[in-house]
């Protein structure tokens, strides 16, 4: 199935989100309420035509420059841009027309709904494999997001290289999408129906973050995930074994990340002041960081803090002139024996 078979799909075979056959593209079902708010004001036709698999909306991003790869009929366009205020903008990218005509056709109303004198989005036709070549300026996004598309890429290290390109330093891509837990054979990612449907492309979750780290996001972070489930009888058997996932990831444009979690004796403290989060902030699934609490943090979390968007809302204790090891609980330990009963007693060449 090429991309203009894909591009086929949702713009002439799927008619709305009823048409699916499965339940990958889908908002999981505790959605927060400044979200459900913002939803309400969204015109009808744009939710009908809606085929995400999560929520894209991170925090503080008032007054932000975003960038929506994939946006389809602008469902996430028009929450972003109500949310980033007047001040911000919000660009989606397509490549099928009717999904575009669609948006278009909302720009006004959604402005006047918003209170904004003039519209504070646009949107471009393109693939998203070409961000890296369109006329956008580098560096000039504080956030990329995409919702359940960069799967059906067929060549998705240009996407990633791209938004690497497009952000801001100490930007972010945040994205949801599908993932399953072992490399797909050829006919699953030819069968037409699971490639429209975001699982015939989706990539082994330790490929995704192998590729993620090539193209310059060198600690993807994951934020929330759930597990998809297929109830078609002939879908199933199409995928034999193969499981598959909906995961919201959050990965940072900040050069230099280390390979690992390591400890630097550092400390977070979080102040408070971003909307929706006044008593927690949840930077990923492992970090969930209380109001007033000292946090120790690994190097690389420090970082994702003190040199982004967030760093107002932190206070901050200790730096990098300092290493003790690995972090403690953050999946890599020490790989040898630490006690005597583990030592070797029959000489150091063994």
């Amino acid at each position: 199935m090429t991309i203009e078979a894909v591009k086929d799909y949702y713009g002439k075979t799927l008619a709305g989100s009823a048409d699916l056959k499965t339940n990958a593209c889908c908002d999981p079902g505790d959605m927060p309420p400044h979200i459900r708010a913002a939803l309400r004001d969204i015109h009808p036709e744009v939710l009908d035509r809606y085929y995400g698999c999560g929520l894209v909306v991170p925090a503080a991003i008032k007054g932000a420059r975003i960038l929506d790869l994939g946006c389809g009929a602008g469902r996430d366009v028009f929450v972003l841009s109500r949310l980033t205020g007047e001040t911000g903008h919000v660009t989606g990218i397509d490549m099928t027309p009717e999904q575009l005509a669609v948006a278009r056709r909302h720009v006004d109303g959604h402005a006047r709904a918003y209170g904004y004198p003039k519209p504070n989005v646009d949107f471009i036709e393109a693939y998203i494999e070409d961000i890296g070549a369109l006329d956008l300026k580098p560096a000039s996004f504080d956030v990329i997001v995409s919702n359940c598309v960069i799967n059906l890429s067929p060549d998705k290290e240009a996407v990633l290289r791209g938004a690497w390109k497009l952000l801001k330093p100490g930007g972010e891509l945040y994205f949801a999408d599908i993932y399953a837990d072992r490399r797909l054979p050829a006919h699953v990612k030819e069968y037409p129906v699971l490639l429209g449907e975001c699982l015939g492309g989706a990539l082994y979750w330790n490929d995704f973050l192998n590729l993620a780290k090539r193209a310059g996001f060198a600690d993807p972070r994951l934020v929330a995930d759930r597990p998809i489930e297929i109830g078609e009888a002939s879908i199933r058997a199409a995928l034999g074994a193969a499981r598959f996932f909906s995961a919201t990831y959050r990965l940072f444009k900040l050069e230099g990340l280390e390979p690992a979690c390591e400890d630097h004796g550092q400390a977070v403290i979080y102040k408070g002041g971003i909307p929706e989060c006044e008593d927690v902030f949840v930077l990923d699934k492992h970090h969930a960081i209380e109001k007033g609490r000292i946090f120790p943090v690994c190097g690389n979390t420090f970082r994702m803090l003190n040199e982004t968007r967030f760093a107002p809302h932190f206070d901050f204790i200790g730096d990098m002139s300092r290493h003790f090891g690995i972090f403690a609980g953050c999946g890599t330990n020490i790989p040898f024996d630490t006690d005597a009963k583990g030592a070797a007693t029959s000489g150091a060449c063994c």
